[in-house]
């Protein structure tokens, strides 16, 4: 199937405007709609908290458990959303449960998530 010059105009687009939000310095947050970083907070609040500092100061209540505020110095962000594109959130760590989420939720937790980073 050939694509038009339209449709891959339209393709080239999407993807450009995809990698901004990937460079160094481009504010996620500020991308990132009130309502779904408020999702994102709930989601980890919720099913990761127990053990993970899920806010801007709190220390993790499980020592091996990093601060998601700190996730961005051993895992880039763009990575993050690579490894739970099947929906699944899980790392291989025995403590840590898996957690099955839609697209959208899997969204939300990385925008909130990357509006952490420092």
């Amino acid at each position: 199937m050939r694509m038009h010059k339209v449709d891959r105009l339209m393709v080239a687009a999407v993807l450009a405007t995809s990698a901004l939000c990937l460079l160094p310095g481009v504010d996620v947050a500020r991308a990132q709609s009130g309502d779904e970083l408020k999702a994102g907070r709930e989601l980890v609040e919720i099913n990761c908290g127990k053990c993970h500092a899920v806010g801007e100061a709190d220390a993790s209540p499980h020592e091996a458990a990093p601060p998601f505020r700190k996730l961005s110095d051993s895992f880039p962000m763009d990575a993050l959303e690579e490894a739970f594109s099947d929906g699944r959130i899980y790392s291989g760590h025995p403590d840590m449960p898996e957690f099955i989420a839609t697209p959208e939720q899997v969204e939300a937790i990385i925008a909130y998530i990357a509006s952490l980073q420092d």
